[in-house]
């Protein structure tokens, strides 16, 4: 098993240094660590609005997500790997070559995906926050709850998205069943203990009162959780062929409004045949929103809910600017060049289809606010996701053109992603607590986002694509 490993691990690292360099990959994690650092001299100012337990509760909750996002590759490591690297050789999908079992490749594929992000983003995280600890009164014992909680948060994410994402190739009906069952039982549980679902957070309650059953607990639920999810996996026979009726045309005919119709029906046979159409809204949009509200509902006693609302409307904006990967992850413009095709006709077309998909936040956001009661806020909460996602969305067609799921792992496009997109959220949040009406100035962002996705047209026009 350690010599798949190792090999897993240089194959990871020679995957991402030929893609951007090996010293600006190399890079990456001490930017994290940088951020990290910089960030923990904000402890101080916070402090009278958000009390460090409910700060460790904020970032507990964003490695919580991390490991769900990256714990999702369950659902979509086929496609992918078929589609966008068809070209390439993966020891992932190697157990017809080696006299290995899928199961056993499998889960060096999952050790190998759990060490490398916990080296890629946790340890720098934690090691930022250590280096600053001294300065904002932070205990060394402290730090080092920290990297266990934190790696704990990530492990549990990535576990429960694996097991989520296993049960969904079993069987999406399945998956409601077992979806409803731990809701139920969350809230059940939150009932008798008296508070709120973060109770049930083991990572955070190890955190703020250290237990070593409470450890224990937290290890069983990765264990339990990653063993199911591996017993669940079925592997699909390299016989399997699937059969689809021809929809290119029919589509085209109905999509005739958009400037490209047959890029447009493209976009979506691609989701719908891959199953990411579902996939994605329930592992990348929907469960972590409902997570991050979850826990923004705990700050309930220290801001209003109209604040907590705009608040959680400027996360789904974010969040909802990388449907834009979803629409980029299944081909690149290699098989394009042939046709007569340019840059700027597809980034167009994947901009129409990021617009069609917007009526999924747009949506949620319209819900929530109804379930809420908070029905005289439902119109600057709409502007500010729309906003924020078109915003989201300029600046990555911008900085990484047709290939975000890997430019935004180059050290110098994610800074500069993080300063153009967190400086304007940053100025937004601070409106939205002066004033709900104010967050109106978000529409300020669509100019800019125009003259950005314009400027990316000739950027990337100019540009030799990259192929991998």
């Amino acid at each position: 098993m350690l010599e798949l490993f190792r090999a897993m691990m240089k194959e990871e690292w020679r995957v991402h240094s030929t893609m951007f360099g090996s010293l600006s990959f190399a890079l990456y994690p001490v930017l994290i660590c940088a951020i990290a650092f910089m960030g923990s001299f904000l402890l101080p100012y916070l402090e009278p609005i958000l009390p460090f337990g409910d700060f460790a509760l904020v970032i507990h909750a964003l490695f919580l997500l991390l490991g769900l996002m990256v714990g999702a590759f369950g659902l979509l490591m086929n496609e992918v790997m078929e589609r966008r690297f068809g070209q390439s050789s993966s020891l992932a999908y190697s157990a017809r070559i080696f006299p290995l079992s899928e199961r056993f490749i499998f889960l060096n594929f999952v050790v190998k995906d759990t060490v490398y992000y916990i080296l890629l983003w946790v340890l720098p995280f934690v090691l930022g926050f250590a280096l600053a600890a001294p300065s904002v009164g932070v205990s060394f014992e402290t730090v080092l709850l920290l990297l266990l909680t934190l790696s704990l948060s990530f492990l549990t994410g990535l576990s429960a998205a694996f097991f989520f994402s296993m049960v969904y190739t079993r069987s999406k009906r399945l998956l409601a069943l077992v979806c409803v069952l731990v809701l139920g039982m969350g809230a059940a549980a939150s009932v008798t203990a008296g508070a709120g679902p973060e109770v049930l957070f083991l990572p955070l309650t190890l955190f703020h009162a250290f237990s070593w059953w409470t450890l224990l607990a937290a290890c069983a639920e990765v264990l339990i959780l990653s063993a199911v999810a591996i017993a669940l996996l079925t592997p699909e026979s390299a016989a399997t062929t699937k059969h689809y009726h021809n929809r290119l045309a029919p589509l085209t005919d109905r999509l005739s409004l958009f400037p490209y119709p047959a890029l447009a029906a493209k976009d979506i046979i691609d989701l719908s045949r891959s199953g990411s159409a579902v996939g994605q809204t329930i592992f990348s949009f929907l469960v972590p929103l409902g997570l991050i509200w979850c826990f923004l509902s705990v700050l309930g006693g220290f801001l209003p809910q109209h604040s907590i609302l705009l608040l959680f409307a400027i996360i789904t904006g974010v969040v909802a600017s990388t449907m834009y990967v979803w629409l980029t992850m299944f081909d690149s413009f290699g098989p394009y060049a042939c046709l007569p095709v340019s840059v700027t006709m597809v980034i167009k077309s994947k901009i129409c289809s990021f617009a069609v998909l917007q009526v999924i936040p747009v949506a949620f956001i319209a819900l929530l606010t109804l379930a809420v009661g908070a029905v005289a806020y439902l119109l600057p909460a709409l502007i500010l996701c729309s906003s924020v996602s078109c915003y989201g969305l300029a600046v990555t067609i911008f900085l990484t053109g047709l290939s975000p799921n890997v430019l935004l792992y180059d050290t110098r496009v994610l800074a500069s992603y993080l300063l153009a997109l967190g400086l304007p959220v940053f100025l937004l949040i601070v409106l939205s607590f002066m004033n709900p009406w104010y967050v109106a100035a978000a529409v300020l962002l669509l100019p800019p986002a125009r003259w950005l996705v314009q400027q990316g047209y000739v950027k990337w026009e100019g540009r030799e694509q990259m192929t991998f």
